[in-house]
């Protein structure tokens, strides 16, 4: 699995600037297809690290349209949701963190745009392996009926594999979105 990690990674980060750019402008569009967005909801996207796909036109859509928007922090060996502002610090992996600000818990999101190294057709995904997002969003697992938050892992085509095994912790995602696909089945 470190090896495939390895090797999508180095995929990503090798996109080029100008093609970066046009990705994640249709990145928005096919978000836009997908997504029900409705007044009120609490979202939370990410700032992309080590070549993860642009988030900054969602990002700049939402905040237009009057959303409430979050980003992921580190708390513990899991994540909580602070409202985005100003005033940031650099988590243990040197990402950007809001400070001063609003904290949620997943439970009080309605989406999360999440970041990914590689996925396949049917959903499955495999992070950077720190299983954050698992342990964050375990009480989402398949028996129990939580609606939200809907969960859409956002990554380059170039991320998809044919085929990954999951994990009894995995938790399952609604879609994966990409510049030129979404992945519900």
């Amino acid at each position: 699995m470190q090896a495939l990690r390895l090797t999508l990674r180095q995929k990503r980060r090798a996109i080029n600037h100008s093609n970066r750019e046009k990705l994640a402008k249709r990145l928005l569009s096919q978000t836009q297809r997908l997504v029900t967005f409705k007044h009120g909801q609490k979202i939370a996207i990410y700032l992309p690290n080590d070549g993860e796909i642009d988030t900054k036109y969602i990002y700049n859509f939402l905040k237009r349209q009057g959303f409430s928007i979050y980003l992921p922090i580190l708390v513990n060996k899991s994540l909580k949701f602070s409202k985005i502002n100003k005033h940031f610090k650099k988590n243990i992996f040197s990402i950007k963190e809001p400070v001063f600000t609003q904290i949620l818990s997943a439970k009080q999101i309605n989406i999360i745009f999440m970041p990914l190294v590689g996925f396949d057709k049917n959903k499955n995904r495999i992070g950077m392996g720190g299983g954050f997002y698992d342990r964050t969003l375990t009480f989402k697992k398949p028996q129990q009926n939580y609606k939200n938050p809907k969960l859409y892992g956002l990554a380059f085509d170039c991320q998809k594999v044919y085929r990954l095994n999951a994990n009894p912790w995995d938790v399952p995602l609604n879609a994966i979105i990409t510049p030129t696909a979404i992945y519900t089945k």
